[in-house]
């Protein structure tokens, strides 16, 4: 029998990530006016936003009536304050205090979308996913003339979402003492260690490539808007489409159904958006593969993704193929590495949703 879980806590956070992403790049757009933030503003914004993340996402599963939603909200609103009023020492010092919150916001989420899944994967992704449409309305409202304290009492409107998913997740935690032992879709015939180094690589091929997909076509702000709508559905179809028809089998699908169209999209959008979408459903498998081998821990499991997607970013503000020819090349070899690793990483029989572990690992 499967065990009733409450997907409205994805919606819930999915709307708080939303929330989240429109104020740190709101504030990103209005700083990246000034050009000498062009190019370091957002490598430390990625810096200080994802890595940390593994470590408030262990703190978080040691101490869970720690509610790092609403202590997020406070320091986006915060970062927000003090990037536009000269209280503090210089804006790298407010993109601390935004990058902290945005990472708190994160991890707040996926405890809650995580614990009350019941192993499902659709939960986490639905949060996930959120995050893109805020990304790119972030990016728009940094172009008008709204001002700053408008985008903190857009902040706050987070904290009656904040407090209702985490009346799910604290009746979670009351009903199993491993909310998240459902997630069970790692094999078991090589270390678990190993499944994570493995995992955390997916990862940073996805981040990469969400930067290096050869996209001429993106020129306008119609067309930028459709690539981030089409990301951030992609990444909900992948757990909604996971949870249907399997891990493995979606897992197939994102990689080597994706990489045609990726290959042959360059200069025409509906044939990349389609690759777009097909390769962000593998973040809801990585995040999956994860929790399953950490499920006792699924912030610090959560933490381990947001650091693949900087590690998978670094080479972007460094280094970037000049020809579209070579991209392919590079994308096609990559996509076939995730081909071979997620062969030896998921399981071959996935547990039914409900059958959960009496143990965490």
């Amino acid at each position: 029998m499967k065990k009733k879980t409450n997907i409205e806590v994805g919606w819930l956070y999915a709307y708080v990530h939303f929330i989240t992403e429109i104020v740190c790049f709101y504030v990103l757009g209005r700083k990246l006016g000034d050009s000498a933030f062009l190019w370091l503003f957002p490598f430390i914004y990625d810096e200080l936003a994802f890595a940390p993340q593994s470590i408030i996402g262990y703190i978080s599963d040691k101490f869970p009536k720690i509610n790092m939603g609403v202590i997020g909200t406070f320091l986006l609103a915060a970062g927000v304050l003090f990037c536009n009023v000269d209280v503090l020492p210089g804006d790298f010092t407010a993109l601390v205090i935004l990058c902290i919150g945005n990472a708190c916001m994160h991890i707040g989420g996926a405890e809650v979308a995580l614990r009350c899944s019941g192993g499902r994967l659709s939960h986490g992704a639905i949060f996930v996913g959120g995050g893109s449409f805020g990304v790119i309305a972030g990016k728009l409202l940094s172009k008008t003339p709204i001002p700053f304290y408008a985008v903190i009492l857009l902040a706050f409107t987070m904290i009656p979402f904040v407090l209702l998913a985490e009346t799910y997740r604290k009746k979670a935690d009351a009903e199993s003492v491993c909310p998240c032992a459902g997630f069970d879709y790692h094999s078991k015939n090589i270390s678990p260690v190993l499944v994570i180094i493995l995992t955390v690589f997916v990862v940073m091929v996805r981040g990469y490539m969400g930067y290096g997909i050869p996209t001429s076509w993106n020129k306008t702000v119609i067309q930028n808007v459709i690539f981030y709508v089409t990301m951030g559905i992609g990444k909900m179809a992948g757990g909604i489409v996971g949870d249907k028809i399997g891990v493995k089998k979606t897992a197939m699908i994102s990689v080597i159904g994706a990489l045609p169209f990726l290959i042959f999209g360059d200069k025409i959008m509906m044939v990349s958006i389609i690759g777009v979408m097909i390769f962000s459903m593998t973040m809801s498998i990585t995040l999956a593969l994860l929790v399953s081998v950490l499920n006792n821990s699924p912030g610090l499991a959560f933490g381990l993704t947001t650091i693949g997607l900087f590690l998978g970013t670094v080479p972007i503000f460094f280094f970037k193929f000049t020809t579209v020819q070579a991209n392919c090349v590079l994308i096609t070899v990559l996509s076939a590495v995730c081909v071979a690793v997620f062969q030896i990483i998921i399981r071959k029989e996935e547990n039914k949703h409900g059958q959960l572990q009496n143990t965490c690992q």
